[in-house]
């Protein structure tokens, strides 16, 4: 193919965070890198915008702690290659009544991957926090090492410039109406909204709450992604009290499971304010989304009420920011070849459910070796196969459901 400012290696379409991940995996390995974005680079409309994500290991699912772990050393790299930081470390603390399912499976993969843990019960959780931390008597918690925080805008605009910098070509406001195989020379042509054709051998679909609509237009395959909007909540610090929850401290991130499922982070963006949030979230439409709360916070108020022994102000959350998930049944990701008439020509990389930004460093790695190989290796990819949805419309069978559900808020 003759060298054209609209022939590329590989397009990428959707500039959050993974798609910026896996743009920077392709230029890094020689390959001519197109990134598109619909709207302006870094913007907040999608999931990848905000000040702040948690990392943890701790998952029920054990197929994602290698996905950490190695997530964890690309974000050290990265970030040293750039020369300014987006993680930040903390220790990771979970917390759920006593016979939790899903906390159960927490311990099962540390053990099974040799992350090391402690067990906590109501006193020794008291005690390891000074009181800032109390959970009911029939509740245990497990505590790690291995937490922290992502700055998300920031990461999104690393791996952008981590891009740049090695070649890739970036342009914002690219609306992708369609990818279409190309029947004479091979590769797709990708078609935007304003009438640009780009050429490439490879694509990969990182379009987050619009991958159902642009699959559904480029394959017509319909699949299970439902986009959420969902509500972080920023809630306010006794006074005098504030430097014992910012990051740095002794306080760790943290997830409550069970009924609601809460998580947050120590006091980092907006100081004297710390994030408590509900994991879950109301189906919308991506374009048309109601912008609003959505759901009632009394869940939440009680939970902070009673663990947080009155130094963390209840009453109602002071700052709200609005985001959305792209979910899956199982709330497990799809990266696979989009297959059909495009074989193994168009990626897909989506439906990562509220959780899957801490490692979108491997995401992006994992794409990247679909691109160029056709295989990705260190995975397990079967629990991320789009086929998993024919054989079983719920996807992958979990044996802890309090854990997969998060379509009402319910989790």
């Amino acid at each position: 193919m003759e060298c054209s400012s609209h022939h590329f290696d590989a397009i990428v379409v959707g500039a959050g965070i993974m798609g910026s991940s896996t743009a920077y995996q392709l230029a890094k390995r020689g390959q001519k890198t197109l990134l598109l974005e619909q709207f302006d680079f870094l913007h907040h409309r999608g999931s990848s915008h905000g000040e702040s994500r948690t990392i943890r290991a701790t998952y029920p699912e054990d197929y994602y702690c290698d996905m950490v772990m190695e997530s964890l050393q690309m974000w050290e790299e990265a970030q040293s290659e750039v020369g300014y930081k987006v993680y930040f470390k903390a220790q990771q603390f979970d917390m759920s009544p006593s016979d939790n399912k899903s906390l159960r499976s927490v311990i099962s993969s540390c053990e099974k991957n040799s992350i090391p843990y402690r067990v906590l019960d109501r006193q020794q959780v008291s005690d390891r926090f000074s009181g800032m931390i109390n959970i009911p008597e029939d509740w245990f918690g497990v505590l790690t090492d291995v937490g922290g925080v992502i700055k998300p805008t920031k990461a999104v605009s690393m791996f952008q410039a981590l891009a740049f910098q090695r070649g890739a070509v970036l342009r914002d406001n690219m609306e992708v109406k369609n990818v279409v195989k190309d029947e004479v020379r091979g590769g797709v042509n990708v078609e935007t909204a304003n009438g640009e054709k780009f050429w490439g051998r490879k694509c990969v679909i990182t379009a987050g709450a619009w991958a159902r609509k642009l699959v559904k237009t480029v394959a017509g395959l319909e699949l299970p992604i439902q986009a959420l909007e969902t509500t972080v909540c920023y809630w306010r610090i006794k006074e005098g009290e504030e430097a014992k929850f910012a990051i740095g401290s002794d306080f760790p991130t943290f997830a409550s499971y069970g009924e609601p499922y809460v998580y947050g982070t120590p006091s980092l963006e907006f100081p004297g304010l710390i994030k408590i949030a509900v994991h879950g979230g109301y189906p919308c439409d991506p374009d048309k989304r109601p912008w609003g709360l959505g759901t009632s916070l009394d869940s939440l108020k009680e939970w902070i009420k009673g663990r947080f022994s009155g130094l963390v102000d209840d009453g109602g959350p002071v700052k709200t920011q609005s985001c959305m998930y792209s979910m899956t049944p199982d709330e497990d990701f799809v990266i696979d070849f989009l297959g059909g008439e495009f074989g193994k020509e168009v990626v897909i990389g989506g439906g990562f459910s509220g959780h899957g930004f801490k490692m979108a460093p491997v995401v992006g790695r994992v794409l990247a070796d679909l691109v160029l190989g056709g295989e990705a290796k260190g995975v397990e990819m079967k629990y991320f196969r789009i086929r998993r949805f024919q054989e079983n419309p719920g996807g992958n069978v979990k044996d802890y459901e309090d854990q997969v559900n998060s379509f009402s808020n319910r989790k």
